[in-house]
């Protein structure tokens, strides 16, 4: 069952590389510099490795927009996803598989009463407004800054040729790494949670989460898609919006490679943020609203008379219907799969508001005489308990998703085995460990219970003041957090058994 229901996100991972291929070769195949088969291949090889490398970071927004807890609702998710981006590519049209796993997942919400992060949604949203522009403006610089290089190099004909297939071949890889590092969180990321590996060791060197292993079959997944069905779409990129030549196309999958990387490197989030910089929100892009966008600062240096814009207003047409699609197919599909074939698409959750739940609500500012009347009652769907809250109460926005977070019931318990397997020495400080050996065998009920006692063990574990400084410590500390929160939650193996 763990196999079939992981089969959906294998089909996701083919269709994004039967469709998104095309943004990185799509160029450099359509201009001829590039046999297809080459291009199949480079990309292959390094999609895979931006997944299993860096392919986490974009990965916690995307599960902070809806928590899918089931893996056959994972698996609906997924496919809901694969099948929009299959139609789509079907019509020859370089969609968005963000776009698509973003309108799927608030299908499952809907479904499953959950509430949508709209603070998250808002973010991705928003980099679906800016990262074309962006991509257009670098493209756009980058193409004046070599053609000036060129006009007075005056390269001969034949060397510039081969500078050129070379610099196709290595922006290509680049741009391949940067397409898996941002978008597996597109393919895998919804199974990341209920991942069903454990860490594995090769040669008592090399160590691959459980979350790695997925990103490395979300990869592969992509790569055969990328051979079987990506030339079509690579044809359409490279040729059907903008007539380009060599020199133009490298420029544009290089436009298209940084901003993908800008957005998905941890590295570079770390980098900026230990120098007191503003980072870049790690978030998965629409590859081929990147694409576009770099392929029209090219074409507005050419005053945009050779830009095809009833191809482009296509494709736009493409970029709003696809979430749409894609959260119809969902909703429709876990209506069916889980009263047709009696399958768990998402397992309930309990929120209790208890005394002491009140209690610490109060003692962090969030007050309400109302509250109390809401003491007594169990709820098993945030949707309903946040409409009672807005019922009943006079409570901000922020404050109400606190009272559900606070009232949220579940299971952890602190054991021996999970603290020695699953946390990374290297990464968690000496202090934050011991506080977390101190604890060994006890159990809670809620998250901000294991959070308070590991503040009482140790000053490592509290938030420092919001200070550019401090900003990579206070991120990494939530990931951490994150981290305890999965692998001592007391359900995280038995639903898979």
């Amino acid at each position: 069952m763990i196999l079939f229901f992981l089969s959906s996100g294998l089909f996701l991972g083919w269709a994004l590389g039967a469709n998104h291929a095309g943004n990185v070769f799509g160029t450099a195949v359509g201009t001829k510099m590039i046999r297809f088969k080459t291009a199949a291949i480079i990309c292959s090889i390094f999609v895979i490795a931006g997944a299993v490398i860096s392919g986490a970071g974009a990965t916690h927004t995307l599960q902070r927009l809806g928590s899918v807890n089931a893996i056959a609702g994972s698996f609906i998710v997924a496919l809901s996803t694969g099948l929009a981006i299959f139609l789509m590519t079907r019509w020859k049209m370089p969609v968005s598989t963000s776009q698509g796993i973003v309108g799927a997942i608030i299908g499952w919400n809907l479904f499953a009463g959950a509430l949508t992060d709209f603070h998250s949604l808002r973010k991705i949203v928003i980099t679906w407004i800016i990262v074309p522009v962006m991509a257009a403006c670098i493209s756009f610089v980058l193409f004046l800054i070599t053609k000036a290089i060129l006009n007075r190099s005056k390269i001969h004909l034949l060397q510039m040729d081969m500078m050129t297939r070379i610099g196709l071949l290595v922006v290509g890889a680049f741009g391949s790494y940067s397409l898996g590092a941002n978008n597996i969180a597109n393919v895998m990321g919804v199974f990341a949670r209920v991942t069903p590996f454990s860490d594995l060791t090769i040669f008592n060197a090399i160590t691959l989460t459980g979350v790695q292993q997925l990103f490395a079959l979300g990869g592969i997944a992509i790569a055969v898609g990328v051979f079987t069905y990506s030339h079509k779409v690579m044809e359409t990129v490279g040729s059907s919006l903008l007539k380009m030549s060599p020199v133009a196309a490298l420029i544009v999958v290089l436009a298209h490679s940084i901003v993908l990387f800008l957005f998905s490197s941890e590295t570079l989030e770390h980098f900026l943020a230990s120098n007191g910089l503003p980072t870049i929100p790690l978030v998965p892009l629409s590859s081929s609203q990147v694409i576009i966008g770099a392929l029209i600062g090219i074409g507005l240096l050419k005053k945009g008379n050779l830009i095809k814009l009833n191809v482009l207003g296509n494709i736009g047409l493409g970029w709003i219907a696809t979430p749409i699609l894609a959260g119809l197919i969902a909703f429709i599909s876990l209506f069916i799969f889980q009263n047709v074939f009696d399958q768990q698409v998402y397992h309930k959750v309990t929120f209790d508001l208890n005394a002491e739940v009140i209690r610490q609500l109060e003692n962090e500012g969030v007050s309400d005489p109302a509250i109390s009347t809401l003491q007594h009652k169990s709820f098993e769907n945030p949707a309903t308990f946040e409409s009672e809250l807005k019922t009943f109460t006079k409570l901000s926005p922020e404050d109400r998703k606190k009272v559900i977070d606070y009232s949220l019931r579940e299971l952890f318990k602190i054991d021996q085995h999970t603290l020695t397997t699953k946390i990374n020495r290297q990464w968690f400080s000496a202090g934050q460990v011991e506080a977390l050996e101190r604890l060994i065998d006890n159990t809670y009920n809620h998250r901000w219970q294991l959070v308070a006692d590991l503040k009482n063990m140790s000053p490592e574990w509290h938030y420092r003041d919001k200070t550019k400084l401090n900003k990579r410590f206070n991120k990494d500390l939530e990931q951490k957090y994150q981290i305890i929160f999965e692998i001592f939650r007391m359900s995280n193996t038995t639903e898979l058994k």
